[in-house]
C-alpha cells in the first residue's frame, strides 16, 4: 500500500494514522517533495476511475489564479497537476491496482478492510 500524503494537510494526517492503525505495511510519498510525473498521474487516475479534473483541488490559489475557467484538455490538466503538486487531492491511498482518494477518510476502509 501507498499513501500520497501532505504533512501539512489534516484529511492526509487523519488518512496516515488510519493507515497506521490498520498494522498493514504502507509507503508514504510525500508528493510536494517527490513530484509525479505525468505519467505516474495518469496510471492513478486510472487506479480512481476519475478523470483529470475530478483530481483536481480547484479552491487552490494556482488554480484560480492561472486555470479557472479556462477550457482545458484533459492533458493540459494532468500537465498543470505535474507542474503544481498541491493541484492535486489529497490524500491518495493504492492498494494493488486501486487507489481512493480519503475524502472522506472512510474511503480509505474500503481499501484495508
Amino acid at each position: 500500500m501507498k499513501i500520497y500524503h501532505n504533512t501539512r494537510c489534516s484529511k492526509s494526517r487523519c488518512g496516515l494514522q488510519i493507515l497506521e492503525d490498520s498494522g498493514q505495511k504502507f509507503e508514504i510519498i510525500n508528493y510536494l517533495k517527490n513530484p509525479l510525473s505525468e505519467k505516474e498521474i495518469k496510471n492513478l487516475l486510472k487506479m480512481l476511475d476519475f478523470t483529470p479534473i475530478q483530481l483536481v483541488r480547484k479552491n487552490e490559489a494556482i488554480w484560480k489564479e492561472n486555470y479557472k475557467n479556462k477550457a482545458l484538455t484533459d492533458s493540459e490538466i494532468i500537465k498543470a497537476m505535474a507542474q503544481h503538486p498541491k493541484l492535486i487531492e489529497r490524500p491518495i491511498v493504492i492498494k494493488g491496482n486501486k487507489a481512493v482518494i480519503g475524502r472522506p477518510s472512510e474511503n480509505i476502509n474500503e481499501l484495508i478492510g
